[in-house]
This record gives structure tokens, C-alpha cells and sequence, in this order.
């Protein structure tokens, strides 16, 4: 119950509410506790001595107990759910918190789905077992611990006669306890693997529809919906059995308490009044057991969530400042790689001792085969991936002694595929810059020539944006990832392909408007296009994670190399 612990640490911002939500608890409670007294004068005075004074007492106190017993009720439901809820909310939020701030190797390993499962899937099994479960824990363990003073006030020898099954609840409910747990941790998983698989469909819908993979799909979700369902039952069945297990025990303890209180009424020990009482105190001891035992199952079921919540929430963040890490002063742009070498899986390396030098305000280009490591170099700029080893310094500031906050708040990145958000153009621009003017907005527009084309949509800049943008096309897209960038206005650009998915004609439209961007700002534009970067002040070929060549456009063609022979793949048709 360690990770339990954990998550009931949560609680402390409102141990306030949480104490007078424990009183309500126990008010509500006691009221239930002095119904079977009613019942034990009801018999011995009101019936057995014909009492009429006490039988109008006792009229009186059911309507007065069931008054109070409402009244805390209420109280008490709404104050654990309050708690709860917020307990909720809270976990959420660090969990949001956890996931801003992994690295993203962690992204590369891990599905969309699989990450939205812990925010959803998961923390909504923490919900069950904080607002459901914890109000009925200590509801029935407050009737239970009533229940067991009353019954040694009444009898303490039938007390401890019925207690002795009280071991063997408990360990019936550890040896379940431990099984439900399991099979819970299976249905976390399955359900992580079905949101996974939804996220996976539906976001790659026009693939699935373009194929004509339908029922393809639809297979592979009734496999995994099956998975799911067979998961689900094996920890039904085992919250079925422990049920009737503890029930049974609980009969036992009846059959003491009916046949020992029968021999002591029998013998004029005990009053007929104190015994129905008794054992109605026995019932509502029976009952919260069996409840508890109910509850101590879900609980188990949604540890499985919480042990998973808490093993990403201990996950180390690699990329992350060091203690004594300073904020990076406006910088002039020079960049010195120096000796690199990188590997995603810390066994191949896609970079090998790369070094090169990058004075402010130059443009570099990176060309080379698919998967030669230009990316790779893109990435390790802004700090997405630390250096396995060697250092990058960006004015001679080594990037891994800076903030990771202050270095990214100088680097502008327009990625190839351009991601935009379900909001108004207006603020997916302003990303950019979240302080920025809708003056600004629109001057960063028209510098990236998007200007035209947002004021033809239905509401201009007010217009929302579907998801990820999938209404524009890719050059508007790519030009309002332009202005993003224009807006932010870093000293460091980083264009990664930024055109090789446009036509010529969005091509030439965007690419004017990356001149325009790149003007006094030093830039590192990956391209698999040469007519692109001719203009490049150097250009480093990349081959097998190493750099090969280096140089500008017309050296390189004169070394006829590795550059020479791509020129000549891309331009042998014209």
C-alpha cells in the first residue's frame, strides 16, 4: 500500500475538510448505532412492561435520529467527493506536469495513446478509489468499530466469542487482495493498449479509409476490446468469490452469537431485549465487513492505476538543469559543435564526433541521405536529446549550464510538417509569443505571406482552425508556422525540411518567406532540395552520422564527392 500512501499524501492541502468530513462520517454513524438500542427497550420496556411514556420516547427519537442521520450524511458525501474531486484534479495536473517536462526520448518510445491512457484511463480508476471507495471505507469502518463497542458494553464474553473469525476475513481478503491486484494491473493495460489503438485509427483515418482498411481496423480493435473484456472478468470472478467467502465467515460468527445468546437467555444472563440488539450490532458488524471486503477489492483493482501513475511520476527526466544552471544572456548566435557523438538507444550512434564551427548570422545547410543524422543535429541544438559526448556551446555558453527555458526562448524552429492547434489563427500565431499584440500578430503574418490568405478565410484571424490544421493547406500551414517563428524573433532558426512536402508554387512563396526570416539570424536549414540552400554560407554533408564533406555550393560541386553526385541525382533531368 506504499504507493497508496502516496496518493493519500494528496489529501494534506485539505486536511481541514478532510477532518470535519471524518466528524460528519462518525455523527452519521452514530446514528445508526442507536437504532438497535430502540429496539432493545422497545422489547424489554415497551413491550415487556407496557411503557408507554418510553414507547412515545422512542417514536420521537427515530424521527429526530433519521433528521440527524441525513443531515451528516449529506455533509459527509459532499465533502469526501470535494476532496476527492480535487485529489483528482491535483494528480491530473502533475501528471500533465510530468509529461511537459519528459524528455523526448520518452515520446519515442512510448504511443500518443499509451501516454493519453495514464490521464484518462488511469487517474480515472484513482477517481473510484478516492471518492466511491474512500467515503464507504470510513463510513462502514466507523459503523464496524461502533458496532464492536456496543456489542462488549452488552456482552463482552459473545464479543470475543464472535471476533475469533476475524483473522480469517483477513486473510482471505490478503490472499484475494493480492489476485485482484494482478488482474487489475491487466485491465490498466488493456485499456492503455485500446486507447492506444483508437488515438492510432482515428488520427490516421484517411490512410485507414485510402486503403480500404475498415474492417481491418475494426479486426484489430475486437481483438484488443476482447483482450480487455476476458481481463475484466478474471478480476470479477475473483471479487465475486471473495464476497460470499467473507459472508460466510461472517455466518459463522451468527451462529456463535444465536447459540451462545440463546443459552444466556435461556439461563436469565441476558435480557431477550439486549440479545435482538446484539445481534443486530452483529448484523451491522457483518455487513460492513462484507461491504469492506467489496471495497478493499477496488481498491486492489485500482492500485494497478496507481502504481502505474506513480512509476511514470519516479521516471528520471534526463533532459532537465542542472542545480547551478544560469539563464542564457541575449545571445549573437555563434555555435560551436565540438566532437560530438549521440545515440537514441545507447548502443548505435547516430552521430560520431561531429565538430563545426558557426559564426553569428550564417546560414548552414545539412544535406545527406535519408537517416545520415541531419535531424539528429536539429535536435540536439535546442537540447530535445543531451550529447552522449563533447559539448555544444552557443557563445560560448555550453548548452547543458544554461536553463533549458532561457536556451529554447532563443531558437525558433519551422519543423517539415507543421502542427497547429484547434484555436484561431490569431493564437496560433501568438504561440509564437504569448504577450505579442494583435498588431504584432498580423505584422509577423504578412512578413511570412500569410497575411492574404488568413483574411480570405470565413472569419480571418478569428477563424478556427480544425484539428492540426487539416483545413489548410500545406503551404498555409507552413507559412503560419513562419509567422510563429517571426514572432518569437530568436537569434537562432532551425528549418527542418521546412518545404520538401509543398508544390513548386507554395514552395516558392514559402521559401521567400524563409529568406525573409533568416535575414541576420543564424540558421540551420536541413533540405533535401538543393535549389534550396545554394546560397548557404556553408553546407556540411552528413553521411553515416559524420560529416564528410564541407563547403559551400560551387566547392562542393568542384570536390565531386558525396554533395557532386546528389546535385547531380536531382538536376540530370534538366
Amino acid at each position: 500500500m506504499k504507493n497508496y500512501t502516496r496518493l493519500l499524501a494528496y489529501i494534506k492541502p485539505y486536511l481541514g475538510l478532510f477532518g470535519l468530513a471524518i466528524i460528519c462520517i462518525i455523527l452519521a454513524s452514530g446514528a445508526n448505532l442507536y437504532l438497535p438500542w430502540i429496539i432493545k427497550d422497545m422489547i424489554d420496556k415497551v413491550l415487556a412492561e407496557r411503557d408507554m411514556e418510553m414507547l412515545n420516547v422512542i417514536s420521537v427519537s427515530i424521527v429526530v435520529v433519521f433528521a440527524f442521520r441525513g443531515f451528516f450524511y449529506y455533509w459527509q458525501s459532499y465533502l469526501v467527493s470535494h476532496i476527492g474531486q480535487r485529489v483528482v484534479v491535483d494528480v491530473r495536473e502533475v501528471m500533465f506536469r510530468k509529461f511537459q517536462r519528459m524528455p523526448m526520448a520518452y515520446f519515442d518510445k512510448h504511443q500518443t495513446g499509451e501516454t493519453m491512457s495514464f490521464l484518462t484511463n488511469d487517474v480515472n480508476a484513482i477517481q473510484s478509489a478516492l471518492v466511491d471507495n474512500l467515503i464507504d471505507m470510513f463510513t462502514e469502518g466507523a459503523i464496524l468499530i461502533g458496532s464492536i463497542g456496543m456489542m462488549l458494553y452488552l456482552d463482552w464474553k459473545l464479543t470475543l466469542l464472535t471476533l475469533v473469525t476475524v483473522p480469517l476475513v483477513g486473510s482471505a481478503m490478503r490472499i484475494f487482495g493480492k489476485k485482484i491486484k494482478s488482474t487489475g494491473t491487466v485491465i490498466q493495460e488493456k485499456l492503455a493498449d485500446i486507447t492506444s489503438l483508437l488515438q492510432e485509427s482515428i488520427s490516421s483515418i484517411r490512410v485507414v479509409k485510402s486503403f480500404v482498411r475498415e474492417d481491418y481496423e475494426i479486426d484489430r480493435f475486437r481483438v484488443e476490446n476482447e483482450l480487455n473484456f476476458k481481463a475484466t472478468m478474471d478480476n470479477v470472478r475473483l471479487t465475486s468469490l471473495l464476497t460470499p467467502t467473507v459472508e460466510f465467515l461472517a455466518a459463522v460468527a451468527v451462529t456463535f452469537i444465536v447459540w451462545f445468546g440463546g443459552y444466556e437467555v435461556v439461563n436469565g444472563i441476558m435480557s431477550a431485549g439486549a440479545l435482538v440488539a446484539f445481534l443486530t450490532y452483529a448484523v451491522n458488524l457483518a455487513n460492513p465487513v462484507k461491504r469492506l471486503s467489496r471495497i478493499y477489492g477496488k481498491i486492489q483493482k485500482a492500485m494497478a492505476a496507481i502504481d502505474r501513475i506513480f512509476a511514470v511520476l519516479d521516471l528520471p527526466e534526463t533532459v532537465n538543469d542542472k542545480p547551478d544552471a544560469i539563464v542564457l544572456p541575449k545571445v549573437h548566435g555563434r555555435v560551436k559543435v565540438e566532437g560530438v557523438t549521440f545515440s537514441y538507444d545507447g548502443v548505435h550512434n547516430a552521430l560520431e564526433d561531429v565538430t563545426f564551427d558557426v559564426a553569428p548570422g550564417q546560414m548552414i545547410a545539412f544535406v545527406g541521405p535519408s537517416g545520415a543524422g541531419k535531424s539528429t543535429i536539429a535536435n540536439l541544438i535546442p537540447r530535445f536529446y543531451d550529447v552522449s559526448a563533447g559539448s555544444i556551446t552557443i557563445d560560448d555558453h555550453d548548452i547543458r549550464d544554461v536553463t533549458v527555458h532561457s536556451l529554447r526562448e532563443q531558437i525558433g524552429i519551422v519543423p517539415q510538417e507543421t502542427l497547429l492547434f484547434s484555436t484561431t489563427v490569431m493564437e496560433n500565431i501568438r504561440y509564437g509569443r504569448l504577450d505579442a499584440t494583435d498588431d504584432e500578430v498580423i505584422a509577423a503574418a504578412k512578413a511570412a505571406n500569410a497575411d492574404k490568405f488568413i483574411r480570405e478565410l470565413p472569419d480571418g484571424y478569428q477563424t478556427q482552425i480544425g484539428e492540426r490544421g487539416l483545413n489548410l493547406s500545406g503551404g498555409q500551414r507552413q507559412r503560419m508556422a513562419i509567422a510563429r517563428a517571426m514572432l518569437k524573433n530568436p537569434q537562432i532558426l532551425i528549418l527542418d525540411e521546412a518545404t520538401s512536402a509543398l508544390d513548386t508554387e507554395s514552395e516558392k512563396i514559402v521559401q521567400a518567406a524563409l529568406d525573409d526570416l533568416m535575414v541576420g539570424r543564424t540558421s540551420f536549414v536541413i533540405a533535401h532540395r538543393l535549389s534550396t540552400i545554394f546560397a548557404a554560407d556553408k553546407i556540411f554533408v552528413i553521411d553515416r552520422g559524420r560529416v564528410c564533406e564541407s563547403g559551400t555550393h560551387k566547392e562542393l560541386l568542384e570536390l565531386g564527392g558525396v554533395y557532386s553526385n546528389l546535385y547531380n541525382i536531382q538536376f540530370s533531368s534538366l
